[in-house]
């Protein structure tokens, strides 16, 4: 059975792009970077950008054609095939599928929640909720944390779970041109005309409250922006901003090697990798710094705002937000915009995470797309089910930790080594620039075998030295959310175990048909 293809260039840049592009860029960026210096973390910020994001983008597109040419569309193939002496090296490829479906089952129940939102806005439903903490009750109530019992369930809340979930299997359902493709070329476009025209809404706030003309939209960017030169010396700020980028460009997670595992030998991937590098930072940068914290400044002051970022993304995106739409002209329609926008983001990236489990199926075990998403389906709706039901028991913040930090550094970490010291940097660099409308600059060749990997190591090490212990053994976890850890911890261990074992039988189907041609 031949392997799908990318219909255009276009095509693969936007889904990449998409991929990249998420709710991570309008919610997550904008209080990273006004809680840790302002405008002194884009210093730290772009400085991680061209030594680990650039790098690590090249490293995934690379890796993921090379492997594709092998029939490979997945971590423990394209980590086979660079190093076939290894017999172990393929079973740490496991993460690259591990932790976006670890992401998956949790990541598409926020996103619902974005779209529950929008069809809020339109039906003014959270219209009375004027402050912060009666929209923060009307979040609650949604989320079915009000304390009414200790299963988090609320029925509105889980029948957009399950809209969005359909949606997510119907996109990838239809494959790669079909699907996902098709879907990125459309929706990108308008994700950028949606939030220009948001960022222009805001721009045009002026000075809301008369009576505080120095709470406006300009003021509120140079809270945003304006340096603090001291947070340079904070460790802290430069782990948060290499942690941004990471969250940001999809790096590390194995989305991007089953991506370009689609690719033609010939097809670019210096141009095309750095093209959606840019589309992301202008989504993020752009329009994510010049969104949320403008905004809430111009309504709730200097003093406000601060309580504000420290309160979290969610309470940003789903709080803040909605109570400003309440003070302008058509909020209602404003407020669906900003949803459908956040929704967009999101649903562009969940697709992006299922891919890697898809191809793994249809590459190693030669089932058909129909069948390979029945099951992802099936095993999806399940393990969605805790962060769903338990999601005031920490099961959401633990899922993210080991799916969205810890597999994401390990498994850059990993490829990284692999392509510039086992690869070879020499074959690595013959093998970047087939294809190539653009020459990487001969820099890169340093950075990506030396300082990339190092600066990977000293992240990765830093955190078993000073949060291994604590993390293992629950520290800080309340008494009453234990139990609920430990059950999403030893459902994560299963899963991967399952995954080796899958690997494991793969390979060994593999060697029968080699054994069986001879």
């Amino acid at each position: 059975m031949a392997r799908q293809t990318w219909g255009s260039r276009f095509g693969i840049i936007m889904a990449v792009a998409g991929s990249a592009i998420g709710l991570g860029n309008f919610l997550r960026f904008p209080v990273q970077a006004a809680g840790n210096g302002g405008g002194a973390f884009m210093i730290p910020y772009f400085i991680s950008l061209l030594l680990l994001g650039i790098p690590l983008m090249w490293i995934e597109w690379t890796l993921g054609r090379y492997g594709g040419g092998f029939g490979h569309g997945t971590a423990p193939g394209i980590f086979h095939t660079m190093w076939q002496k290894n017999r172990f090296i393929k079973y740490f490829g496991i993460i690259g599928i591990f932790g976006p479906m670890v992401i998956f089952i949790y990541y598409t129940y926020i996103e619902s929640w974005t779209l529950a939102y929008s069809y809020f806005s339109i039906k003014s439903a959270y219209w009375g909720c004027t402050d912060q903490s009666s929209m923060q009750a009307f979040l609650k109530a949604y989320q079915g944390l009000d304390g009414k019992g200790g299963c988090n369930f609320n029925p509105t809340a889980y029948f957009f779970f399950l809209i969005t979930f359909i949606i997510n299997l119907w996109v990838i359902y239809y494959g790669i041109r079909g699907g996902i493709e098709k879907l990125c070329k459309i929706a990108l476009p308008v994700l950028f005309l949606i939030g220009i025209v948001i960022t222009a809404r805001v721009f045009m706030l002026g000075a809301p409250d008369a009576a505080q003309p120095a709470w406006n939209v300009k003021e509120g960017l140079g809270f945003l922006w304006n340096p603090q030169w001291q947070s340079l010396l904070s460790a802290k700020v430069w782990l948060a901003a290499a942690g941004q980028i990471f969250f940001t460009l999809s790096v590390g997670i194995g989305v991007i090697l089953t991506y370009a595992s689609y690719l033609k030998k010939k097809d670019d991937v210096v141009l095309s990798g750095l093209t959606s590098v840019s589309m992301n930072e202008m989504a993020e940068v752009v329009l994510g710094g010049s969104i949320v914290i403008p905004a809430a400044f111009a309504f709730f002051g200097p003093v406000g705002i601060s309580e504000i970022a420290k309160s979290g993304a969610f309470n940003l995106g789903f709080v803040t937000m909605p109570v400003i739409f309440q003070k302008i002209p058509f909020g209602s329609l404003f407020g669906s915009l900003w949803f459908i926008l956040l929704f967009i983001a999101g649903v562009t990236s969940s697709i992006s995470l299922s891919q890697p489990v898809i191809a793994f199926l249809e590459d190693e075990f030669s089932l058909s797309r129909k069948k390979a998403v029945y099951i992802l389906g099936i095993a999806a709706f399940i393990l969605c089910q805790p962060a769903v039901l338990f999601l005031g028991k920490g099961v959401l913040n633990d899922l993210d930790f080991w799916g969205g930090t810890f597999c994401l550094v390990l498994f850059a970490t990993i490829e990284t080594l692999l392509f510039g010291w086992v690869f070879g940097m020499d074959k690595a660099w013959e093998e970047i620039h087939h294809g190539a409308d653009l020459e990487v600059p001969k820099i890169y060749k340093f950075i990506i075998k030396y300082v990339t990997p190092v600066f990977l190591l000293i992240i990765l090490g830093a955190w078993f030295y000073q949060e291994w212990i604590p993390t293992i053994f629950l520290s800080g976890v309340l008494p009453e959310n234990k139990p609920y850890i430990i059950g999403i911890r030893l459902i994560l261990l299963f899963l991967f175990m399952t995954l080796a074992v899958l690997v494991k039988i793969a390979w060994r189907k593999r060697k029968k048909e080699l054994e069986a041609r001879s």
